[in-house]
């Protein structure tokens, strides 16, 4: 038994309920507080739609590449090669547009497939070969460093990119809405659904509850955490293809630092609204509370190395407030 489950249990009930109340909605509380405190600050730069829609359109990327890890981690896995396969997919993807002149939707289809077989890979390493996640995934994640550089030659492929392919991170094509934000909503939305809404979304939830349970209910628990792991990596191609045609060029590194991020925003969600469990909606709401984080620091000029203390900071506290949810959901 953890010190925290032993200590919840002696707690009263309404130390108990006071508790439960702050591991469930304290991330919201934090993000309220967190907005009004920089709106009173900032009051002409922070509180305003055209600096809200830039900070969504700038998170949009972390966040659909935390809602592909989020699925990774409701079967009961962690996936620690989304940021390294992010960025060869960005390398890769560039590379077939500008060295082999590939139309545009056949390369983004070659690396979203691309995307999918690393998942493969991925969850067969841990069904079949029984490798714990973590050192499957960071294995995987390595190999595809080194492809990467093998790819490029460590080189940023620049020249000759498109002005089309730039115009999918860049552009406005419906109401006047950045096309990142709607690609997020979009794969978030559609990866709630799949969750909350269908038949295939209870068994991976049965997955990650109990998996021997799950398996003594008939369900292909194999079949499910590498369906987690497909849907990681589909995610994570769409990352780097969509943060190369933002920056213009595919770099070898360039989305490696979004690891951190997606794992902080998953763990922050799972404090948020349920007992310490990991939902699509509470990793939308995590990753917001990190971005804005960022974005105030910004706008009152923090050093850079702020941001990595913020980021640390919020992902201790993440693990600490799941901790306690789960601990309170089983006194």
């Amino acid at each position: 038994m953890s010190d925290v489950g032993y200590t919840t249990r002696r707690l009263s009930p309404n130390a108990k309920a006071a508790l439960g109340v702050f591991a469930r909605y304290g991330t919201i509380i934090g993000l309220v507080v967190m907005v009004i405190v920089f709106s009173i600050l900032s009051p002409r730069a922070f509180p305003t739609i055209t600096n809200f829609t830039n900070v969504l359109s700038q998170a949009s990327l972390a966040m659909i590449i935390a809602g592909g890890l989020t699925m990774a981690v409701i079967v009961g896995e962690l996936d620690l090669s989304v940021g390294y396969a992010a960025s060869l997919h960005g390398v890769l993807v560039t590379g077939l547009i500008v060295q082999n002149q590939l139309p545009i939707p056949v390369a983004i289809v070659i690396v979203l497939a691309l995307g999918a077989l690393i998942g493969v890979v991925n969850g067969l390493i841990v069904t079949k070969l029984k490798v714990n996640s973590v050192i499957a995934t960071l294995g995987v994640g390595t190999i595809l460093v080194g492809l990467s550089f093998a790819y490029s030659s460590g080189v940023p492929i620049v020249s000759g990119v498109p002005e089309t392919f730039l115009q999918l991170a860049l552009g406005r094509w419906l109401f006047g809405i950045p096309n990142p934000i709607i690609v997020m909503a979009l794969v978030l939305g559609g990866l709630w659904l799949l969750v909350e809404r269908t038949a295939v979304g209870q068994e991976i939830q049965a997955v990650g509850g109990n998996p021997a349970a799950a398996r003594l209910a008939g369900i292909n628990v194999d079949r499910i955490k590498i369906f987690g792991f497909v849907l990681s990596g589909m995610c994570a191609a769409l990352t780097g293809t969509l943060l190369a045609s933002r920056l213009g060029s595919g770099t070898t590194n360039a989305a490696d630092a979004y690891l951190l991020t997606a794992f902080a925003a998953v763990f922050l969600g799972s404090a948020t609204l349920r007992d310490g469990e990991f939902h699509i909606l509470g990793t939308f709401i995590g990753s917001l509370i990190i971005v804005l984080g960022f974005n105030g620091l910004n706008i009152f000029g923090a050093p850079t190395y702020s941001q990595f203390v913020f980021q640390g900071a919020i992902l201790i506290v993440a693990v600490g407030l799941a901790s306690l949810g789960r601990s309170l959901a089983e006194s």
